[in-house]
C-alpha cells in the first residue's frame, strides 16, 4: 500500500484512513459534511498526491497529445489547461484527464490515480507508432510529485498570502510555474473538482511538507480545513463532474455520457476511434448520463434500476448521495433516449421500492 508524502499529517490529525486505487487515503477528518460545507462556504485542504502526472515531450508531444484526446489540443496556448478524455478503440473511455501546455514540445498529463499503469500503456503503445521514443520523450512523475488541492470561495485569497505572484486574479484553467510558501517553484493551477473554485499546486515530494504547512497556517484565521476523500466524492458529485467507473468507463462514450463539450470534430483532431464517436453524435446516442434528484426519501447507490412509470427498466445509477449542502438526494444515472430531458419523471428502485425521481440539472447547489 503506497502513502503519500502529507500521509503523517493525516495521520496526526486522526483522519480515517483507507485504501483507494492502491494509496493510503484520509476518507474523513471531522465529517463529509461538516467538510462538504467548509469546501462550499471557505475552503478546504485536499492531498490527491494520489493523482498520476505524466510529461510528453519532444518534436512530436503535440502530435500524440492530439491523437490521444478528444479535445483539440491545437486550441491550447502556453499556460493554459483543458479536460479532456483518452478514448479507446471500442467505443468507451479509457480515462479523462488535464492536459497542461508548457510549450509546443512539452505537456504535462493529470491522470486518475486508479488508472496510472493502464493510461502510461497506452501512452507508450501510441508513442511507439508515432516514432517516438518512450523512454526519453514521456515521463511518468507520479511517485516524484505530491499535490494538494485547496478549494473554496475563500481558496485564492489565502493562497496569494503565500506568494507575490498575482494568483487571485488567474483565469478558470490556467497556470503559472511561481515561487510560493517559501518553495522556489510550484506549478499552480486554477483547476479543480468541487465547483467552488480554487487552486491545485503540484510540488516536489521533498518540499511537501512545507507546502502543507504553511497553507494551513495561512488559512487558519478563515477556517481553513483538510478535507477526505468522501466530501470530494459528494462535491464533485453536486457539481456535476464525472468520476471514472461511474459516469464513464470503457464501454460509454464520451457523447453519451455528456462530455460532448471536450469531443471536438475539427479538422486536424484525428484523436483514436473519432468516426465512431461522430458517428453516434449525429445519429443521437440510445443512452445518456443524466442527473437526477430524487422526489421520495432514499439514497440512490450505483447500479441501481431506473425505470419509467410502468416499472419497464430505462437504465442505471451511476452515483448517488444525499447532498451536504442543499439535502437533496441525487445523483447520475444513464437513461434510454427519450428520458433525458430535464424534468423528465423516472423511478428509481431502491431495496424493491420504486422511488419517484426527476432528471435535473448541474450543479445541484
Amino acid at each position: 500500500m503506497k502513502t503519500t508524502p502529507f500521509t503523517p499529517f493525516h495521520e496526526a490529525l486522526g483522519a480515517r484512513m483507507a485504501p483507494f486505487a492502491g494509496y493510503l487515503m484520509p476518507i474523513e477528518y471531522t465529517g463529509i459534511k461538516d467538510e462538504h460545507n467548509a469546501v462550499r462556504t471557505r475552503a478546504g485542504v485536499f492531498d490527491v498526491s494520489h493523482m498520476g502526472e505524466f510529461w510528453v515531450k519532444g518534436p512530436r508531444a503535440f502530435d500524440l497529445v492530439q491523437r490521444l484526446t478528444t479535445n483539440d489540443a491545437a486550441a491550447l496556448v502556453d499556460g493554459k489547461v483543458q479536460y479532456t478524455c483518452f478514448t479507446n478503440e471500442t467505443g468507451g473511455i479509457v480515462d479523462d484527464l488535464l492536459v497542461y501546455r508548457f510549450g509546443q514540445e512539452k505537456y504535462l498529463l493529470v491522470v486518475n490515480a486508479s488508472n496510472i499503469e493502464k493510461d502510461w500503456a497506452w501512452c507508450a503503445k501510441h508513442a511507439l507508432e508515432l516514432g517516438m521514443d518512450p523512454e526519453r520523450d514521456l515521463e511518468n512523475a507520479s511517485d516524484a510529485i505530491c499535490q494538494l488541492a485547496v478549494q473554496g470561495p475563500l481558496a485564492l485569497e489565502v493562497m496569494q498570502r503565500l506568494t507575490s505572484a498575482n494568483v487571485k486574479d488567474m483565469e478558470y484553467y490556467a497556470f503559472q510555474e511561481i515561487p510560493l510558501a517559501g518553495i522556489d517553484r510550484v506549478i499552480f493551477s486554477t483547476t479543480g473538482y468541487t465547483g467552488s473554485g480554487g487552486c491545485e499546486v503540484y510540488a516536489y515530494n521533498k518540499d511537501a511538507g512545507r507546502l502543507w504547512n504553511a497553507v494551513m497556517e495561512a488559512g487558519a484565521d478563515v477556517g481553513v480545513q483538510p478535507i477526505g476523500l468522501g466530501a470530494r466524492d459528494t462535491l464533485r458529485l453536486e457539481a456535476g463532474f464525472c468520476l471514472y467507473g461511474h459516469e464513464i468507463d470503457d464501454e460509454h462514450s464520451p457523447i453519451e455520457a455528456g462530455l460532448g463539450w471536450i469531443t471536438k470534430f475539427v479538422p486536424g483532431n484525428d484523436f483514436i476511434n473519432r468516426a465512431y464517436h461522430e458517428r453516434l453524435k449525429e445519429a443521437k446516442p440510445s443512452r445518456y448520463m443524466k442527473p437526477f434528484e430524487l422526489l421520495e426519501r432514499g439514497i440512490a447507490r450505483q447500479g441501481y434500476p431506473v425505470e419509467d412509470s410502468e416499472g419497464n427498466e430505462i437504465g442505471a445509477v451511476c452515483s448517488g448521495t444525499v447532498s451536504p449542502y442543499t439535502g437533496k438526494s441525487i445523483g447520475t444515472a444513464y437513461v434510454k433516449s427519450g428520458f433525458q430531458a430535464t424534468g423528465t419523471e423516472v423511478f428509481i428502485r431502491v431495496r424493491g421500492k420504486a422511488l419517484k425521481a426527476a432528471i435535473a440539472k448541474t450543479p445541484f447547489f
